[in-house]
């Protein structure tokens, strides 16, 4: 940490996933993929239809991850993804939460 007490080298991103999204794996998609890629964060169906994703980590390895989360599992349509950056908060883990 910095002494602002911010994680140093790690970046947050905000993904909300549009499309066909919702019952064809997306969220287990993401939980792999973003451990694989040493990701932290967490997935969630929203009632809109949507996925939203919260990721942190280095830099390259989100990056890598909004690039993926595009194409998705092989079920899913992906038409667009709404990206904002965030800050980060510190998650060690990569977690899948109950529809919001």
């Amino acid at each position: 940490m910095d002494q602002a007490g911010q994680v140093t080298g790690i970046v947050a991103r905000r993904l909300t996933i549009l499309g066909r999204v919702q019952g064809v794996f997306y969220r287990n998609w993401t939980v792999e993929t973003a451990r694989g890629l040493g990701l932290a964060g967490w997935c969630r169906n929203r009632v809109d239809g949507s996925v939203e994703v919260w990721i942190e980590g280095a830099p390259t390895a989100v990056e890598r991850f909004a690039a993926l989360a595009a194409e998705g599992p092989p079920a899913a349509q992906v038409t667009h993804i709404q990206s904002m950056d965030a800050e980060p908060e510190g998650s060690a883990t990569f977690e899948k939460r109950t529809t919001a």
